[in-house]
Protein backbone atom coordinates (compact mmCIF):
# COMPACT_ATOMS: atom_id res chain seq x y z
CA UNK A 1 0.00 0.00 0.00
CA UNK A 2 1.40 3.40 -1.05
CA UNK A 3 1.38 6.21 1.53
CA UNK A 4 1.06 9.72 0.18
CA UNK A 5 4.06 11.99 0.96
CA UNK A 6 1.95 14.56 2.77
CA UNK A 7 0.40 11.84 5.01
CA UNK A 8 3.85 10.45 5.86
CA UNK A 9 4.99 13.94 6.78
CA UNK A 10 2.02 14.35 9.10
CA UNK A 11 2.78 11.02 10.78
CA UNK A 12 6.41 11.99 11.33
CA UNK A 13 5.42 15.35 12.75
CA UNK A 14 2.88 13.66 15.04
CA UNK A 15 5.45 11.17 16.30
CA UNK A 16 7.90 13.99 16.96
CA UNK A 17 5.20 15.73 18.92
CA UNK A 18 4.60 12.60 21.01
CA UNK A 19 8.32 12.29 21.72
CA UNK A 20 8.54 15.93 22.72
CA UNK A 21 5.48 15.54 24.94
CA UNK A 22 7.06 12.50 26.58
CA UNK A 23 10.23 14.52 27.17
CA UNK A 24 8.19 17.31 28.73
CA UNK A 25 6.58 14.95 31.24
CA UNK A 26 9.88 14.55 33.10
CA UNK A 27 8.85 16.85 35.94
CA UNK A 28 11.46 15.80 38.51
CA UNK A 29 15.19 15.32 38.22
CA UNK A 30 17.52 13.73 40.76
CA UNK A 31 21.20 14.60 40.58
CA UNK A 32 24.13 12.52 41.86
CA UNK A 33 22.31 9.19 41.74
CA UNK A 34 24.48 6.20 42.73
CA UNK A 35 23.92 2.70 41.36
CA UNK A 36 23.82 -0.12 43.91
CA UNK A 37 22.99 -3.84 43.69
CA UNK A 38 19.29 -4.53 44.11
CA UNK A 39 20.17 -7.68 46.06
CA UNK A 40 23.36 -8.33 48.03
CA UNK A 41 24.07 -10.62 50.94
CA UNK A 42 26.78 -12.10 53.11
CA UNK A 43 26.11 -15.84 53.05
CA UNK A 44 26.94 -17.31 56.44
CA UNK A 45 27.36 -20.77 57.94
CA UNK A 46 24.21 -22.14 59.61
CA UNK A 47 26.09 -24.72 61.69
CA UNK A 48 29.36 -24.83 63.57
CA UNK A 49 32.00 -27.03 61.96
CA UNK A 50 34.90 -27.37 59.57
CA UNK A 51 34.64 -26.32 55.94
CA UNK A 52 35.25 -29.51 54.00
CA UNK A 53 34.73 -28.40 50.37
CA UNK A 54 34.45 -25.10 48.49
CA UNK A 55 32.47 -25.13 45.26
CA UNK A 56 32.48 -21.44 44.26
CA UNK A 57 35.18 -18.84 43.73
CA UNK A 58 35.31 -15.07 43.35
CA UNK A 59 33.82 -13.76 40.11
CA UNK A 60 31.72 -16.87 39.53
CA UNK A 61 28.08 -16.54 38.48
CA UNK A 62 25.85 -18.73 40.64
CA UNK A 63 22.17 -19.64 40.51
CA UNK A 64 19.66 -19.52 43.34
CA UNK A 65 20.07 -22.58 45.58
CA UNK A 66 23.44 -23.52 44.10
CA UNK A 67 25.85 -25.25 46.51
CA UNK A 68 28.69 -22.89 47.43
CA UNK A 69 30.44 -24.85 50.18
CA UNK A 70 29.86 -27.72 52.59
CA UNK A 71 30.82 -28.41 56.19
CA UNK A 72 31.95 -31.75 57.59
CA UNK A 73 28.62 -33.56 57.88
CA UNK A 74 29.58 -37.10 58.92
CA UNK A 75 27.95 -36.84 62.33
CA UNK A 76 24.81 -35.27 60.83
CA UNK A 77 24.54 -38.12 58.29
CA UNK A 78 24.70 -40.68 61.11
CA UNK A 79 21.95 -38.79 62.93
CA UNK A 80 19.78 -38.97 59.80
CA UNK A 81 20.41 -42.71 59.43
CA UNK A 82 19.45 -43.30 63.07
CA UNK A 83 16.30 -41.19 62.72
CA UNK A 84 15.31 -43.14 59.59
CA UNK A 85 15.56 -46.48 61.45
CA UNK A 86 13.61 -45.17 64.43
CA UNK A 87 10.91 -43.79 62.14
CA UNK A 88 10.68 -47.11 60.28
CA UNK A 89 10.28 -49.00 63.58
CA UNK A 90 7.59 -46.60 64.77
CA UNK A 91 5.80 -46.93 61.44
CA UNK A 92 5.72 -50.73 61.72
CA UNK A 93 4.30 -50.53 65.25
CA UNK A 94 1.74 -47.91 64.22
CA UNK A 95 0.49 -50.14 61.40
CA UNK A 96 0.34 -53.29 63.53
CA UNK A 97 -3.36 -53.88 64.25
CA UNK A 98 -3.02 -57.53 65.28
CA UNK A 99 -3.67 -56.83 68.96
CA UNK A 100 -6.76 -54.78 68.15
CA UNK A 101 -8.07 -57.39 65.74
CA UNK A 102 -7.53 -60.15 68.30
CA UNK A 103 -9.38 -58.13 70.95
CA UNK A 104 -12.30 -57.56 68.56
CA UNK A 105 -12.53 -61.26 67.66
CA UNK A 106 -12.35 -62.32 71.32
CA UNK A 107 -15.09 -59.85 72.21
CA UNK A 108 -17.21 -61.10 69.33
CA UNK A 109 -16.92 -64.71 70.57
CA UNK A 110 -17.66 -63.76 74.18
CA UNK A 111 -20.77 -61.81 73.17
CA UNK A 112 -21.98 -64.77 71.10
CA UNK A 113 -21.52 -67.12 74.07
CA UNK A 114 -23.40 -64.77 76.38
CA UNK A 115 -26.22 -64.43 73.84
CA UNK A 116 -26.53 -68.23 73.50
CA UNK A 117 -26.68 -68.58 77.26
CA UNK A 118 -29.47 -66.02 77.50
CA UNK A 119 -31.42 -67.71 74.73
CA UNK A 120 -30.99 -71.07 76.45
CA UNK A 121 -32.31 -69.66 79.73
CA UNK A 122 -35.34 -68.27 77.91
CA UNK A 123 -36.13 -71.71 76.52
CA UNK A 124 -35.09 -73.72 79.55
CA UNK A 125 -35.07 -71.67 82.73
CA UNK A 126 -32.51 -73.72 84.64
CA UNK A 127 -30.35 -74.96 81.74
CA UNK A 128 -27.50 -72.56 82.67
CA UNK A 129 -26.75 -71.25 86.13
CA UNK A 130 -26.88 -67.55 86.90
CA UNK A 131 -23.25 -67.62 88.05
CA UNK A 132 -22.20 -68.89 84.61
CA UNK A 133 -24.10 -66.06 82.97
CA UNK A 134 -22.40 -63.58 85.33
CA UNK A 135 -18.98 -64.97 84.40
CA UNK A 136 -19.74 -64.68 80.69
CA UNK A 137 -21.01 -61.11 81.14
CA UNK A 138 -17.84 -60.23 83.07
CA UNK A 139 -15.78 -61.74 80.26
CA UNK A 140 -17.58 -59.52 77.72
CA UNK A 141 -16.93 -56.43 79.82
CA UNK A 142 -13.28 -57.39 80.28
CA UNK A 143 -12.76 -57.94 76.56
CA UNK A 144 -14.53 -54.64 75.80
CA UNK A 145 -11.99 -52.86 77.99
CA UNK A 146 -9.13 -54.80 76.37
CA UNK A 147 -10.33 -53.67 72.95
CA UNK A 148 -10.41 -50.06 74.13
CA UNK A 149 -6.92 -50.47 75.54
CA UNK A 150 -5.70 -51.90 72.20
CA UNK A 151 -7.23 -48.91 70.39
CA UNK A 152 -5.58 -46.54 72.85
CA UNK A 153 -2.17 -48.18 72.48
CA UNK A 154 -2.46 -48.15 68.68
CA UNK A 155 -3.32 -44.45 68.81
CA UNK A 156 -0.25 -43.82 70.97
CA UNK A 157 1.92 -45.75 68.51
CA UNK A 158 0.67 -43.53 65.70
CA UNK A 159 1.47 -40.42 67.72
CA UNK A 160 4.93 -41.87 68.31
CA UNK A 161 5.33 -42.42 64.58
CA UNK A 162 4.53 -38.74 63.95
CA UNK A 163 7.11 -37.71 66.55
CA UNK A 164 9.72 -39.93 64.90
CA UNK A 165 8.82 -38.38 61.53
CA UNK A 166 9.42 -34.91 62.98
CA UNK A 167 12.74 -36.13 64.43
CA UNK A 168 13.71 -37.42 60.98
CA UNK A 169 12.80 -34.11 59.34
CA UNK A 170 14.80 -32.23 61.99
CA UNK A 171 17.82 -34.48 61.39
CA UNK A 172 17.58 -33.94 57.64
CA UNK A 173 17.30 -30.18 58.18
CA UNK A 174 20.44 -30.19 60.34
CA UNK A 175 22.22 -32.16 57.61
CA UNK A 176 21.08 -29.66 54.97
CA UNK A 177 22.34 -26.81 57.16
CA UNK A 178 25.86 -28.20 56.68
CA UNK A 179 25.54 -26.98 53.08
CA UNK A 180 26.01 -23.30 52.24
CA UNK A 181 23.80 -22.37 49.28
CA UNK A 182 23.24 -19.22 47.26
CA UNK A 183 20.08 -17.34 48.39
CA UNK A 184 19.67 -15.78 44.93
CA UNK A 185 21.25 -15.72 41.49
CA UNK A 186 24.27 -13.43 41.41
CA UNK A 187 28.04 -13.09 41.38
CA UNK A 188 30.43 -14.16 44.13
CA UNK A 189 32.46 -11.05 44.90
CA UNK A 190 34.24 -12.28 48.04
CA UNK A 191 35.21 -15.63 49.57
CA UNK A 192 36.08 -15.37 53.26
CA UNK A 193 36.76 -19.03 54.04
CA UNK A 194 38.95 -21.89 52.93
CA UNK A 195 38.60 -25.66 53.11
CA UNK A 196 39.85 -26.92 56.47
CA UNK A 197 38.96 -23.75 58.37
CA UNK A 198 36.64 -23.85 61.39
CA UNK A 199 33.55 -21.64 61.24
CA UNK A 200 30.93 -20.74 63.80
CA UNK A 201 27.22 -20.18 63.25
CA UNK A 202 26.75 -16.85 61.49
CA UNK A 203 30.32 -16.63 60.18
CA UNK A 204 30.23 -14.97 56.72
CA UNK A 205 31.82 -17.23 54.11
CA UNK A 206 30.70 -15.64 50.82
CA UNK A 207 29.50 -12.25 49.67
CA UNK A 208 27.07 -12.21 46.75
CA UNK A 209 25.63 -9.41 44.64
CA UNK A 210 22.97 -9.58 41.96
CA UNK A 211 23.63 -7.15 39.08
CA UNK A 212 20.91 -8.13 36.60
CA UNK A 213 18.79 -5.42 38.22
CA UNK A 214 20.19 -2.37 39.99
CA UNK A 215 18.84 0.40 42.16
CA UNK A 216 19.65 4.04 41.56
CA UNK A 217 19.64 5.94 44.85
CA UNK A 218 19.55 9.69 45.27
CA UNK A 219 17.85 12.63 46.94
CA UNK A 220 14.90 14.58 45.60
CA UNK A 221 13.90 18.04 46.72
CA UNK A 222 10.97 17.81 49.15
CA UNK A 223 8.81 20.24 47.19
CA UNK A 224 8.95 17.89 44.17
CA UNK A 225 7.61 14.92 46.12
CA UNK A 226 3.99 13.90 45.54
CA UNK A 227 1.96 10.97 46.84
CA UNK A 228 1.80 9.20 43.49
CA UNK A 229 5.54 9.11 42.67
CA UNK A 230 6.07 5.43 43.53
CA UNK A 231 5.57 3.33 40.41
CA UNK A 232 6.32 6.15 37.98
CA UNK A 233 8.61 5.58 35.01
CA UNK A 234 12.16 6.89 35.24
CA UNK A 235 15.12 7.31 32.95
CA UNK A 236 18.64 7.12 34.30
CA UNK A 237 21.63 8.55 32.47
CA UNK A 238 25.09 7.25 33.35
CA UNK A 239 28.38 8.41 31.85
CA UNK A 240 30.60 5.42 31.10
CA UNK A 241 33.83 5.55 29.08
CA UNK A 242 32.99 9.12 28.16
CA UNK A 243 29.63 8.20 26.62
CA UNK A 244 26.16 8.59 28.12
CA UNK A 245 24.13 5.44 28.65
CA UNK A 246 20.40 5.75 29.19
CA UNK A 247 18.15 3.11 30.72
CA UNK A 248 14.51 3.22 31.74
CA UNK A 249 13.11 1.80 34.95
CA UNK A 250 10.57 2.38 37.68
CA UNK A 251 10.59 4.36 40.90
CA UNK A 252 10.24 1.89 43.78
CA UNK A 253 10.74 3.90 46.97
CA UNK A 254 10.15 7.40 48.31
CA UNK A 255 11.20 7.92 51.92
CA UNK A 256 8.53 9.26 54.28
CA UNK A 257 11.24 11.35 55.97
CA UNK A 258 12.63 14.72 54.94
CA UNK A 259 16.14 15.73 55.93
CA UNK A 260 15.72 18.82 58.15
CA UNK A 261 18.99 20.35 56.90
CA UNK A 262 18.97 19.70 53.15
CA UNK A 263 15.17 19.55 52.76
CA UNK A 264 15.61 16.46 50.59
CA UNK A 265 13.93 13.05 50.47
CA UNK A 266 15.71 9.78 49.70
CA UNK A 267 14.38 7.90 46.68
CA UNK A 268 15.50 4.92 44.66
CA UNK A 269 14.48 3.39 41.35
CA UNK A 270 14.89 -0.09 39.94
CA UNK A 271 16.57 -0.35 36.53
CA UNK A 272 17.29 -3.44 34.40
CA UNK A 273 20.85 -4.49 33.67
CA UNK A 274 20.59 -7.86 31.92
CA UNK A 275 23.38 -6.97 29.49
CA UNK A 276 25.72 -5.98 32.34
CA UNK A 277 26.56 -2.57 30.88
CA UNK A 278 25.98 -0.81 34.19
CA UNK A 279 28.08 -1.39 37.29
CA UNK A 280 27.33 -0.72 40.96
CA UNK A 281 29.11 2.43 42.08
CA UNK A 282 28.52 4.37 38.89
CA UNK A 283 26.84 7.76 39.19
CA UNK A 284 24.37 9.58 37.01
CA UNK A 285 21.10 11.50 36.92
CA UNK A 286 17.53 10.28 37.26
CA UNK A 287 14.49 11.77 35.55
CA UNK A 288 11.02 10.96 36.85
CA UNK A 289 8.11 11.01 34.40
CA UNK A 290 4.55 11.75 35.46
Amino acid sequence: MRIEPHIASLVIVSLMGVVCAAEETATARVESVVLRPLHEAEVSAQRTGMLSKMFASEGEHVEKGQLLASLDSREAKLAVAKAEVEHAQAEVRANNEVRLQYAEKSLEVARAELQRSRESIQKFAKSISQSQVDVERLTVEKLTLERRQAEHELRLERFSMKLRKHDLEAARLQLEQHSIRSPFAGIVVEVAGRAGEWVEIGTPVFRLVAVDRLRGEGFLQAEQVTKDLVGKSVRMTVIAAGHPMKVTGQLRFVSPETDPVTKQVRVWAEVPNEDGRLRPGQQGTLEIFR
